[in-house]
C-alpha cells in the first residue's frame, strides 16, 4: 500500500491523513458538546478526544519523521526559518491577542501556529522531495497563510461572540486544517501514482 511513495514522503503522506483523523475528531467533539441548545457533556462525548489525541501525536511524529530527514538541497526554504518563525510568531500573537485584543490565551493559539509550522514544513519537505512543483508548493503555502490568518481572526473574535457565534467560528479553523491538509494529501496521493505510472508506462 502507497508503495508509489519513498519512504520519507510515505511518512509525511500517512502523518497528513493521521492529523486529518485527529480534526475530525475533534470536530465532531466540538459539534456534540458546544451546541447551543441540547449540548452533550462529559464521557459522552469527552470520549471523541482521545482517538483524536491519539492520532493527532502519532500523525505529527510519523509526518516529522520523514521532514526532518535529510533532502536534497531544493527546499523552497530552510526547515530552521519555520521553526524559529513559529516561534517568534507565537511570542509576538500571544502578546498582541492578549495586550491589545485583550483575548484570554488559550490552547488553540499554540494550536493553529504550532499547526502552520507542520502544514509549511509538510509542503516544503513535499518540495525539496521531488513531488510537489514550485506553483503546486506556492500555492499551498499561501492556502495555509491565509487559513492561519482566519484561524487567528476566529480565535480573537470568539469570546467578543454570543453563544451560537461562537459555535461557528469555533469549528471554523477545525475545518480549514481539514481541508488544506486533506488537499496536500490527495494532491500527495495523485502526484505519488502518476509518477510510478508513467514510470511503468516507459518500461514498456
Amino acid at each position: 500500500m502507497f508503495s508509489f511513495f519513498d519512504t520519507q514522503a510515505k511518512q509525511i503522506f500517512i502523518g497528513n491523513i493521521l492529523f486529518v483523523i485527529c480534526c475530525v475528531f475533534y470536530l465532531m467533539w466540538w459539534l456534540l458538546a458546544f451546541k447551543p441548545s441540547g449540548a452533550i457533556t462529559g464521557i459522552k462525548t469527552g470520549w471523541l478526544l482521545i482517538p483524536a489525541s491519539l492520532s493527532g501525536l502519532a500523525g505529527v511524529v510519523v509526518a516529522l519523521l520523514g521532514i526532518a530527514a535529510k533532502t536534497p538541497d531544493t527546499r523552497l526554504f530552510p526547515g530552521e526559518y519555520v521553526l524559529w518563525g513559529g516561534i517568534a510568531a507565537f511570542i509576538v500573537l500571544l502578546a498582541v491577542t492578549a495586550w491589545l485584543f485583550k483575548r484570554p490565551a488559550t490552547a488553540e493559539l499554540p494550536l493553529i501556529v504550532g499547526w502552520g509550522m507542520f502544514a509549511l514544513a509538510g509542503v516544503n519537505a513535499l518540495f525539496g522531495l521531488g513531488l510537489f512543483s514550485h506553483r503546486l508548493s506556492i500555492g499551498f503555502i499561501l492556502i495555509i497563510v491565509a487559513a492561519v490568518l482566519i484561524s487567528l481572526i476566529c480565535y480573537v473574535l470568539y469570546y467578543h461572540l454570543d453563544k451560537r457565534a461562537g459555535y461557528i467560528d469555533g469549528m471554523i479553523p477545525l475545518l480549514l486544517a481539514v481541508l488544506t491538509m486533506a488537499g496536500i494529501s490527495v494532491s500527495t496521493a495523485y502526484i505519488g501514482a502518476t509518477q510510478i505510472i508513467n514510470s511503468c508506462c516507459k518500461r514498456y
